[in-house]
Formats: C-alpha cells, sequence, structure tokens
C-alpha cells in the first residue's frame, strides 16, 4: 500500500461513496467499485506517488501542460482530458480547467487544480447513495457536469443576441451593435473549443475495446456525448443567427449611407443650375442683363428661388427623395 497522495474516495459499486480520511492507505484495486484518486499535479508528493503507481512516462501524460481535450488508450487503460468551466462568482469569467483522468479496472486517478470535493459534489452522493458506480460512469458524470456548467453560459449568450437584434430593430446606433456582435461571436468560439471536444472525447472512449467498459458504461457516455452534441448544435445556431444579424448591421450601415448619399445628391442637383446662373451673372464684363437695375438683385434671388422649389417638386415627384 502506498502513502496517501491527497484524495481518495471509495465506491462500493451500487451507489455508495466512502471519503477516506487523512493518513489513510491508498487501498488496492477492489473486486467490485473503484477507488478514486485525486491530487494537484503541481504537488511533487502527488507527482512521486503517481510515477510509482503508473510510471513516469503516464505520469507525464497525466500532469502534462496541454489544455487539449483528448482520449489516449493504453493497453487496457485510458487517459481521459476534459476542459471545464472553471467555478467563478463572475459571470464574466470565461476561464478553463483542464481535468486529466486515469482509468483503469477498478481504478480512476484525477489530476486537477480544482477542489474535487466540491466540483463532484461528494456529499450530494454520499446522501442520496447514487455516486458512479464504475471509472467510465465517472467520466460520463464529469461529461454531464461539464455540460451542466455550460447550459446556463449559452443560455446567457442567447439572451444577450436577442439583445443586440432588439437594438437593431429600435434603431440603435450600429456600431455599438457591432461591438457587441464581434464580443458574442469570439465567445461562440471559446465555447465551441470546448464542447465539441467533450463530445468527441465520450464518443471516442465509448467506442474503444476496453475489458471493463460494461454495456451500462457505453450507454451513460453516448448519453453524455449526446448531451454536449446537442449543446454544440445549439451554439451552431447561434452562431448562425449571429451572421444573420451581422448582416442585417450591414445592411443597415449600407442604409444609412444610400440616404446620406442621397441626400447629398440632391442638394448638389438642386444647387447645380443655381450655381451656373449665379457664375453667369457674376462674369465681370459688359453686357450682364438689367446690370445697372436696383432690383435685378432681388430679382434674380426670387429667380433662384424658384427655381429651386421647382427641381425639388420634380424630386419629390419621382420619389427620388
Amino acid at each position: 500500500m502506498a502513502t496517501k497522495p491527497q484524495l481518495v474516495f471509495r465506491f462500493d459499486g451500487k451507489g455508495g461513496i466512502e471519503h477516506l480520511s487523512e493518513g489513510t492507505p491508498v487501498p488496492e484495486i477492489p473486486a467490485k467499485g473503484f477507488v478514486l484518486v485525486s491530487g494537484d499535479p503541481r504537488d511533487p508528493a502527488f507527482v512521486e506517488w503517481l510515477r510509482a503507481e503508473i510510471g513516469a512516462f503516464n505520469t507525464d501524460l497525466l500532469t502534462g501542460t496541454s489544455n487539449r481535450a483528448r482520449c489516449t488508450v493504453l493497453d487496457d487503460k485510458a487517459i481521459v482530458g476534459l476542459r471545464i468551466m472553471r467555478p467563478s462568482k463572475d459571470d464574466a469569467d470565461k476561464s478553463r480547467q483542464l481535468l486529466s483522468i486515469w482509468i483503469e479496472k477498478g481504478r480512476a486517478i484525477i489530476s486537477s487544480e480544482l477542489n474535487m470535493v466540491d466540483f463532484l459534489n461528494v456529499a450530494h452522493w454520499q446522501q442520496s447513495r447514487h455516486a458512479p458506480t464504475s471509472p467510465a460512469d465517472l467520466i460520463a458524470r464529469l461529461g454531464l457536469r461539464a455540460a451542466d456548467r455550460l447550459e446556463p453560459l449559452i443560455e446567457q449568450l442567447g439572451d444577450r443576441l436577442d439583445g443586440v437584434e432588439e437594438s437593431l430593430m429600435a434603431k440603435a446606433a450600429p456600431a455599438d451593435a457591432r461591438m457587441r456582435l464581434a464580443e458574442l461571436r469570439r465567445t461562440f468560439i471559446h465555447f465551441r473549443r470546448m464542447v465539441w471536444p467533450l463530445r468527441d472525447v465520450l464518443n471516442t472512449l465509448e467506442i474503444e475495446d476496453l475489458s471493463f467498459l460494461t454495456s451500462r458504461d457505453r450507454t451513460r457516455l453516448r448519453e453524455a456525448a449526446g448531451r454536449a452534441g446537442r449543446l454544440g448544435e445549439e451554439l451552431q445556431a447561434l452562431s448562425e443567427r449571429a451572421v444573420l444579424v451581422h448582416e442585417q448591421i450591414l445592411d443597415t450601415r449600407a442604409e444609412q449611407m444610400n440616404k446620406t448619399i442621397l441626400v447629398l445628391t440632391a442638394v448638389t442637383v438642386i444647387l447645380l443650375p443655381l450655381t451656373v446662373i449665379s457664375g453667369m451673372l457674376g462674369m465681370n464684363v459688359a453686357g450682364i442683363p438689367f446690370a445697372g437695375e436696383p432690383w435685378a438683385f432681388w430679382a434674380v434671388v426670387g429667380g433662384l428661388v424658384v427655381i429651386a422649389g421647382l427641381i425639388f417638386v420634380i424630386m419629390r415627384k419621382a420619389k427620388w427623395l
């Protein structure tokens, strides 16, 4: 028996769980149920225990700095990496945490910086006696827990996207809507990098030819993968909506520019003949009609106003304005 690294739980395979006290040696792999060992990869004592239990190569895989979700099968064992949302009281915190899990017949080892007692909700399992019955069942529960953390956040993203659409319908400033939409689309990408790999990892483990996987384990893994897949489809639908909203923003900006250009064009069309007439009357040559009459200036001004009014009326009837 090896010295206890950090946290040790014993599952009886019937829904019961026992949290072994500090200083208790890690039990041998049981005939029924399984043992869960959890530790921090930054803890040298935990890393040393891992090297003695699963070897240096496997320890490096389990405690490595890679943050990619994966499922690596080694003989009749597997290393599973799950990326989950880090628990935080700040709704804007979207940081991720990797759970690296070693599973074999009768034993699971979790390498993570999270507080696993709180994350696994061990107290609830002890009270309800509905704890995982096998290492694969534990993986499925963790996958569902990761999906549970993402689901309300995805709903919030949908509400925020609805807000952007409503602001466009209310003729809000497109620049503000464009910035909010760009932030949303970045968040969609961030979440997709967690949801789709989660589904792929669970699907991969479910189809692997591991001797300790039962039909019930495969069913649970398939259900967890399906849950992750549905979240991915919801994210995909939101992403497609975001593309349509972006096109709507572009259309709104184009419409505003067209209106501006139309006004400038109308002003130019109205002023062009007036400019020509006033320019001709302003030439410094002899022969300008009524150059010596005191009423000539106001007559020209009145004529220009009448011409401008006629051009405006014609453009309105032609529905150019």
